[in-house]
């Protein structure tokens, strides 16, 4: 059974239990299942800065090495860019609007938000001065931001300081790249170790969300998955038009080329799995041999158009749960945060970056981030359409950018 399998029954067995204890045995056990969950939560927390730069520097890096490897790789990393902003911009546009019509239940929403905060939700627009927005992405003393968990100017500097470093010799540049990897993978070890616990953890913090808010809570975390699932549903749909438009290749051959690689992906939910069915899907497409060769190998290492919308759409939900608006300094920070996300996580499992990409995009937002674990338990469903996303992406990506090459007439089903 996967982790995320035991996840995800851990959540649902502790909303069951702690929805069904009697008042009095849950009045007991509260204390104590809080105190295992936040423990749990905490671990998992402390993990988050170092993890993020050490995936941050290592993806700056080796984007940058990849770009200045060849004329196509650059395009790629220029394509991959622009998709990324498309992809973020959607799930702005899409989820608060989706939200204002179907929002989430009342009463479980309010009862979640009381057992992550102790508090109910405040209701209002965050205020962002855009001065000191602007400072805060320049930390004049980066020690200080660590200790206080500022995200986004954690991320300004790491960023900064690998795209400084790509600019030393190949020794010095070797050095830092490969401290920073050490210090990715020793996390991420550390990481498999507190999710070796992680059905407990989450088993204690649903037990204390039962108790709370009831079987209500399956409502809320079927509305989130719907959500979810619809924010990227209509990315993929308009993946199609946008090939058809950019790469010049009609909607039904490009859907028929993309079909077997979303097979694998659905099954596999890996987009490196999925590689050799894409590349088949290029074949199908008449696309260049030595466009495909170079895009999409790079596409499936670091291209994830799907990370950024629903990434994005995951932290526009935790903030609805509080009634929160958000300002447009909010939405350009979660833009950055969400690009900078979808470069360095890419080709870890879906429970491990969960945190380190959406954390940021949060603190960027101003949003709190206790509700994400229980959404994390969740992933299983939603990660399905990431990876399918993902595929058909990366098949679009390389035919725009194969456009003059040879190809089927757009009017081709073929």
């Amino acid at each position: 059974m996967s982790l995320t399998l035991r996840i995800l029954l851990a959540l649902i067995a502790g909303l069951v239990a702690g929805a069904l204890l009697p008042a009095d045995v849950g009045t007991l056990l509260l204390p104590i299942s809080d105190a295992v969950g936040n423990l749990w939560l905490q671990a998992l927390q402390m993990t988050i800065i170092p993890l993020i730069a050490g995936l941050l520097f290592t993806g700056i890096a080796q984007a940058a090495g990849t770009a200045g490897g060849g004329r196509m790789a650059g395009q790629a990393l220029l394509a991959f860019l622009g998709l990324l902003i498309f992809s973020a911009g959607w799930a702005m546009l899409f989820v608060p609007l989706l939200l204002d019509g179907w929002p989430a239940p009342a009463e479980a929403a309010a009862a979640i938000i009381r057992n992550s905060t102790g508090q109910a939700a405040a209701v209002g627009e965050i205020k962002v001065d855009l001065g000191k927005w602007l400072l805060s992405l320049v930390p004049a003393n980066i020690f200080d931001v660590l200790a206080k968990g500022d995200m986004l100017p954690v991320v300004t500097f790491i960023s900064v300081f690998a795209l400084a470093a790509t600019r030393l010799d190949d020794a010095r540049r070797g050095l830092l790249v490969s401290m920073f990897d050490a210090i990715k993978d020793a996390m991420l070890v550390l990481v498999g170790w507190i999710f070796l616990v992680a059905p407990l953890g989450v088993l204690a913090l649903a037990i204390s969300v039962g108790i709370k808010a009831g079987l209500g809570a399956f409502g809320l975390l079927g509305h989130y998955i719907a959500v979810l699932v619809a924010v990227q549903v209509g990315l993929i749909i308009l993946i199609y038009p946008v090939t058809m438009i950019l790469g010049r290749v009609s909607p039904l051959a490009f859907a028929r080329a993309a079909l077997p690689a979303q097979a694998v992906a659905v099954s596999t939910q890996s987009s490196i799995a999925s590689l050799p069915a894409i590349f088949d899907g290029a074949e199908r497409l008449g696309l260049p041999e030595a466009t495909s060769r170079v895009v999409l190998p790079l596409a499936v290492s670091i291209f994830r158009i799907t990370s950024p919308c629903a990434n994005i759409a995951v932290v526009l939900y935790c903030g609805h749960l509080y009634g929160m608006e958000h300002s447009t300094l909010a939405f350009v920070g979660a833009l950055l945060a969400s690009l900078v996300a979808a470069v360095s996580t890419g080709g870890l499992p879906g429970s491990i970056t969960f945190l380190a990409a959406c954390v940021p995009i949060a603190n960027a937002m101003g949003v709190p981030i206790a509700v994400l674990p229980l959404l994390l338990a969740v992933e299983l469903v939603p990660d399905v359409f990431r990876t399918l996303g993902n595929v058909t992406a990366d098949l679009g990506v390389t035919a725009i950018l194969a456009r003059d090459g040879k190809r089927p007439p757009l009017d081709s089903a073929g």
